[in-house]
C-alpha cells in the first residue's frame, strides 16, 4: 500500500506537468495568434483549453481519492492541497489564453494599430514564470518560489508601459479606441497570468515549509 500511495503521488505529479506544459503551449499559441492574426489558431486555443479543463478534473479526482483513501499528514496533505489550488492557477491561466484568442476572433483581419512588441514580451516572461513556479515546484525550491515575486514586477512594468502607449495613441486618434481597448485587455490577461503564477510560487513556500506567505 506504502508503494502504491508514493506511485500515485509521483503519478499525480507527472500530470501536473504535463497541465502546466499545455498551458505554457496555449499562451503561447493565443499571442502568436493574435500577432499573425492567425484565426484558425485562435480557433484551437479552444479547443485546448478543454483539454486543460480535463486535465483539472482528472487531477483533482485523484487527489479527492488520495485524501480519502491514504489519509496523507503533514508535508504530503500540504503537497496535495498545494496541487488542488496549483491547478485552479493553472485552468484559470488557461481562460485567460482564452480571452486572447476571443479577441483575435473580434479583431480579425482588420490591421493592427500598431506593431505589437512589449505584448508578445509580456507573454514570453509569463510563459517562463509559469515554467519556472513548475520547476520550482518539482524541485521543492522556495528561492526560486520566492523569485516568481520579482519576475511578476517586470511584467507588471510592461503593462504600465504598454497602458500609457495605447492610452496616448488612442487620445491622439479616436478611430482606434475600438482595437486598442481590446489589445490594452489582452495586455491585462497576460498581467493576470504572471499574478497566477506568482501565487503558486506562494503555494510552493506553504508546501515545503508549512509558513504562509503573500507577494509584494
Amino acid at each position: 500500500m506504502r508503494s502504491q500511495y508514493v506511485n500515485e503521488l509521483k503519478e499525480l505529479n507527472v500530470k501536473l506537468l504535463e497541465m502546466g506544459s499545455r498551458v505554457q503551449n496555449i499562451i503561447e499559441l493565443s499571442i502568436q495568434s493574435l500577432s499573425n492574426q492567425d484565426l484558425e489558431g485562435a480557433k484551437k486555443v479552444y479547443e485546448l483549453d478543454d483539454e486543460i479543463d480535463q486535465l483539472e478534473l482528472e487531477i483533482e479526482n485523484r487527489c479527492m481519492k488520495l485524501m480519502a483513501l491514504q489519509q496523507p499528514i503533514a508535508k504530503h496533505l500540504r503537497m496535495i492541497v498545494t496541487i488542488i489550488k496549483i491547478i485552479t492557477d493553472l485552468e484559470r491561466m488557461g481562460d485567460h489564453a482564452v480571452n486572447i484568442a476571443k479577441i483575435t476572433l473580434e479583431i480579425g483581419h482588420e490591421p493592427l494599430v500598431k506593431p505589437l512588441i512589449d505584448i508578445p514580451k509580456m507573454a514570453i516572461l509569463t510563459e517562463k514564470m509559469v515554467h519556472k513556479s513548475l520547476d520550482a515546484f518539482t524541485k521543492e525550491d522556495i528561492e526560486m518560489a520566492k523569485e516568481l515575486d520579482v519576475d511578476d514586477e517586470a511584467v507588471d512594468e510592461l503593462y504600465d508601459a504598454i497602458y500609457v502607449e495605447l492610452t496616448e495613441m488612442m487620445k491622439e486618434d479616436a478611430s482606434i479606441a475600438h482595437q486598442g481597448t481590446k489589445l490594452l485587455f489582452v495586455a491585462r490577461f497576460l498581467e493576470r497570468i504572471s499574478d497566477h503564477a506568482t501565487n503558486i510560487g506562494e503555494r510552493i513556500v506553504y508546501m515545503v515549509t508549512g509558513e504562509r506567505v503573500e507577494s509584494h
